[in-house]
């Protein structure tokens, strides 16, 4: 693709033609020279340049020759993995996931706590040491770090949940960007859980092959994100995706054809308290595997009912939005994940409706701290994913749904 910057300067333009090449090293290595050229309608002098001062910089590396053709073998490019590294963490009301990764996304590194309604000081010291222990057991190397990634729930202390603590509302208007930069010298970056783990999708998951997607991120509770050709379109006010807000219908009991969000219908804490209701103790989606028969049966039931709500979400996303295909990923345990989309699919077939394609998302557990990694090599690769806003954002507070009757409490 040929990259024309209208106005500009020799050295914008260079930097522009500089992430192009760097953007298809990452999503098409491993790649010769040729190749680039030819996809980025450059010249090979002029590829040949940008990959020199690449490969000088320790951020791509020369992989191998590759064999079988004609002439002089061509030498294929691909990201170096040790050139740059990241960290990502996701912390939402049930738990903190730090991971570090390096330049091709592979993990290095995990750090994780299982711990309910985590307080913003807690945070914090934890953040501290997890910096730390990456540092001392030389996972990242410090000169190469991009920065650190934050995937963070808008509203997280405003939006009460279950078990919502009242001293939880100390995350209101917290600010975390200034507590995370206090702690490193590297840039930080933040974004909503739900973008973070599409972005991750995009870059190392089933974006890769789908351009257009809607991600549904079943964590503590629900968020989505939406897709189009590779880049997350997050709406006029920036709240696009927000499909836990989704009004759906009560089919029974004492509130039948009344609608409520579809975030209270369907979350990683709305089946551990069902199953408490029911006299199963599941404190972590761990817990989840190691059911007994009843806890299994109570499980299954519970999916198959959540599962008529989403599969007229997932009708209505497609009617509305048509993209490639519908994602689920999140904390539940991949199997529950593979048990729900089962039953999804069964109720589209059984309402004879057309639906994009449904799929489990490659990131799973720890999508939203892997995507939150992904944010720091986005904007040092120059990757169309990165989004200047990321460097300013705070979570988001004041939610424009939020009312009493619309919250659990």
């Amino acid at each position: 693709m040929l990259v024309l910057v209208s106005g500009s300067n020799t050295e914008q333009a260079a930097a522009a033609n500089r992430a192009m090449i760097l953007s298809s090293i990452q999503r098409g290595g491993p790649i010769s020279r040729t190749e680039l050229a030819a996809q980025s309608r450059l010249t090979k002098q002029a590829v040949t340049r940008i990959v020199e001062r690449l490969l000088d910089e320790g951020l791509v590396m020369e992989a191998r020759r590759r064999r079988g053709l004609r002439g002089q073998p061509a030498i294929e490019l691909e990201i170096d993995p040790e050139g740059v590294f990241s960290i990502g963490a996701n912390v939402d009301r049930d738990h903190l996931t730090i991971v570090a990764v390096d330049g091709v996304g592979t993990v290095r590194g995990r750090i994780h706590h299982e711990r309910r309604f985590l307080l913003p000081d807690d945070f914090v010291a934890l953040m501290g040491d997890a910096l730390s222990s990456f540092r001392r057991r030389k996972i990242i190397q410090e000169t190469r770090l991009a920065g650190i990634g934050l995937a963070i729930p808008d509203w997280l202390g405003e939006v009460p949940v279950i078990g919502f603590p009242p001293e939880y509302r100390r995350w209101n208007g917290y600010d975390v960007r200034g507590a995370l930069e206090a702690l490193s010298d590297h840039p930080v970056f933040i974004d909503n859980d739900a973008n973070a783990a599409a972005l991750g999708e995009i870059e190392y998951g089933l974006g890769t092959e789908i351009d257009s997607f809607f991600y549904i991120l079943a964590n503590a509770c629900l968020g989505g994100s939406l897709v189009i050709d590779g880049v997350r379109h997050k709406g006029a006010s920036g709240i696009g995706g927000e499909i836990g807000w989704l009004p759906v219908v009560f089919d029974e009991g004492p509130y039948a054809g009344s609608t409520q969000p579809l975030g209270e219908m369907f979350s990683l804490f709305i089946l551990l308290d069902h199953l408490q209701q029911n006299g199963v103790t599941a404190t972590a989606p761990s817990d989840l595997l190691e059911l007994d028969e009843t806890g299994r049966k109570l499980v299954s039931a519970w999916l198959r009912k959540v599962s008529i709500k989403i599969a007229q979400a997932v009708v209505n996303i497609g009617m509305i939005v048509d993209p490639e295909g519908v994602l689920i990923g999140g904390r539940f345990p991949v199997r529950l994940i593979d048990e729900l989309l089962l039953y999804v699919h069964e109720e589209i077939a059984r309402l004879g409706a057309q639906a994009p394609s449904l799929h489990r998302a490659a990131g799973s557990e720890d999508a939203a701290a892997l995507g939150a990694a992904a944010i720091p090599l986005a904007h040092r690769l120059g990757l169309p994913s990165a989004e200047p806003e990321q460097r300013v954002r705070n979570p988001l507070g004041g939610h424009p749904l939020q009312a009493p009757d619309l919250v659990p409490a």
